[in-house]
């Protein structure tokens, strides 16, 4: 049995505008995408699924998110993760490794794609550590680790503070034809500070995180990518300093890429309202001008993606305050809505343009068949109702975890059903 996805829309391509289309499913696969003009669709014994108008896009691909498992699965499982993100409209998602233990041996990597199998929700790609436990002494097996699944290494988490040692690993990594993603952070100008250094550190007398203790390491890994000729990936920019070494980087001819996140686009440290831990994360919320600078790397192409470094951490762990507080946010179930209340109704950015920077851009970055919508594709589908508005309430959020300074947001642009491999794994229905 196949299923008609009937009265939806598609961004087409050449034009950007939306242009109604109907797709047909079998086999997990997008047989055919037809005009409603071309006739009536034969629904006979097959599933129809009603858009009700709203935009059929390409399952959304993030590339940087945390499921937390194994070892702190208070915060968030794989299961729930994965519930998250196809509420939010995700049919792929890459998760980093540090948990605990550390996803650093083919043992823990195994479990990973075990327990994202028996969920049976989003595609589950994990990435595998740099060094065992992200200590930064001594270099995981990058061979094993490769063939057990791994699309990239990474100490996400933490900076790897030896320059040798990220040199190492980049020559080894570009022999394997694998990406290096790199956390960039100088450990020595970060220490005790929660947020970073700018209006709101000043403000409450706080130690603060400069811009340096990111750029310093953006800097050193593109002169060590050029030497390599490793693909290399900077995760989360955060920094004005940061967007102009890849600029130039990339004018340079290095083979580097980078991704950015909705709150970096959307917040600086002056929209901080107090010493509330849901806006504490790493990297911090900076000035404005760093705002913009990021936003003009989104639209110049020197940042191609955007990612949600989706970081649950549970109520408990967050009321400890600004201070004590781990570092981070929730991301799946408020990305898409965010950007597109705030970039395309503003009539900054298409929905087009966005659209590609969340499916075909981190595709097309990490080599993934997915994030396109044509027949013979993975029937990797998000249905969005582009009207629809609603208030961020993070009771209704599907992860674990609800730490979000978003809370109250009035939003449009909400995902309604999403399919992965022709299956709806979630609809709001």
């Amino acid at each position: 049995m196949g299923i008609w996805i009937i009265n939806g829309k598609v961004v087409e391509s050449s034009s950007g505008q939306l242009v109604a289309t109907n797709i047909f499913i079998e086999d997990g696969k997008i047989a055919a995408m037809v005009s409603p003009e071309a006739g009536l669709v034969e629904t006979n014994n097959h599933e129809v699924i009603d858009a009700h108008g709203g935009l059929v896009s390409a399952g959304l691909i993030d590339m940087h998110v945390h499921l937390r498992e194994p070892g702190m699965e208070h915060k968030e499982t794989i299961a729930t993760g994965a519930l998250s993100a196809v509420k939010g409209g995700f049919t792929t998602i890459a998760c980093m490794p540090n948990t605990r233990p550390t996803i650093d041996c083919v043992e823990v990597l195994d479990g990973v794609y075990k327990k994202a199998n028996e969920a049976g929700l989003a595609r589950v790609l994990s990435y595998a550590c740099i060094s065992k436990n992200e200590l930064g002494r001594e270099l995981t097996d990058f061979a094993a680790l490769k063939a057990a699944g791994a699309i990239g290494f990474t100490d996400d988490g933490v900076g790897v503070q030896s320059a040798q040692m990220m040199k190492d690993a980049m020559a080894l990594a570009n022999s394997m034809g694998l990406p290096i993603i790199a956390h960039c952070e100088d450990d020595t100008l970060i220490v005790g500070a929660p947020v970073s250094e700018g209006v709101f550190s000043r403000e409450h007398g706080l130690k603060g995180i400069p811009n340096e203790a990111e750029a310093i390491h953006v800097g050193r890994d593109i002169l060590l990518a050029e030497a390599t000729g490793v693909h290399y990936h900077v995760c989360h920019v955060s920094a004005e300093q940061s967007v102009r070494l890849i600029r130039l980087g990339k004018q340079c001819g290095v083979k580097v890429t980078a991704e950015v996140c909705p709150h970096h686009l959307l917040l600086s440290d002056e929209d901080i309202p107090g010493m509330d831990a849901n806006w504490k994360m790493n990297p911090p919320l900076r000035s404005r001008r760093d705002v913009e600078a990021l936003i003009a790397g989104v639209e110049d192409g020197t940042i191609d993606m955007i990612v949600t470094d989706h970081a649950p951490h549970s109520a408990e762990e967050k009321a400890k305050g600004m201070m004590l507080a781990p570092f981070g946010i929730v991301g799946f179930e408020t990305a898409f809505p965010l950007l597109y209340t705030k970039f395309v109704l503003t009539g900054r950015w298409t929905l087009q343009f966005l659209l590609d920077r969340m499916t075909i851009k981190p595709a097309q970055v990490f080599g993934l068949s997915s994030g396109v919508l044509e027949p013979g594709r993975d029937a990797d589908i998000t249905i969005i109702d582009l009207e629809q508005e609603l208030t961020v309430d993070p009771s209704t959020f599907l992860s674990k975890s609800s730490n979000t300074p978003f809370t109250g947001w009035k939003l449009r642009g909400w995902p309604t059903t999403t399919l992965v491999g022709g299956r709806v794994v979630w609809s709001l229905k």
